[in-house]
């Protein structure tokens, strides 16, 4: 009976796989050609040779999570395999760490073009909305630097740079912003 049991379980569990993999689509539905993401300034606080990783949450933060998911697209709606997203942005204080690693990365997408990163949600500082700074790089292609904005972030209206088309769609915990790029 414990060999059928385990049997069972060994079986079930790509599908289990699958589940967790498809909280998105393969890829997005696209009517027309998507048009390429705005970009921004990458800001003051940038800093090179970032470690790769998929998970920003530091120990001991207290700070509300964020699953921040979505795709690297072309302009012909396909996932770009293999780019590059480089992610930095405050801590719950609203400070910048610009001497370590602390809230900064990098990480690429898979096969079809998804990312996924854990992260916090960042603090509001003064004269600028929530966000979260964002280079992308198409293998071998232009570098894309942008930020993405919280949707009815209460500092988004007083922001000189905010913009509706780079605002994430948000529900509770998780986020989802599909880059599109020149690939």
């Amino acid at each position: 009976m414990k060999r059928r049991t385990l049997m069972a379980g060994a079986l079930a569990l790509p599908f289990v796989s699958t589940l967790r993999a498809q909280a998105l689509p393969l890829t997005p539905a696209c009517g027309k050609p998507p048009a390429l993401t705005a970009r921004q300034t990458e800001g003051p606080y940038y800093t090179a040779d970032t470690p790769k990783r998929d998970n920003f949450v530091e120990p001991g933060s207290k700070a509300e999570r964020l699953v921040l998911e979505g795709f690297v697209l072309s302009t012909r709606c396909t996932g770009v395999a293999q780019a590059m997203l480089d992610v930095w942005h405050c801590d719950e204080t609203g400070a910048y760490d610009n001497k370590g690693y602390r809230y900064r990365g990098h990480l690429f997408t898979d096969a079809n073009g998804r990312y996924r990163l854990e992260t916090i949600v960042p603090a509001l500082y003064p004269g600028r909305a929530r966000h979260i700074h964002v280079r992308v790089q198409a293998p071998q292609r232009r570098l894309l630097t942008t930020q993405i904005y919280f949707p009815g972030d209460a500092g988004n209206a007083g922001d000189w740079i905010w913009k509706r088309e780079l605002e994430m769609r948000r529900e509770g915990g998780r986020g989802r912003f599909d880059f599109v790029v020149d690939a």
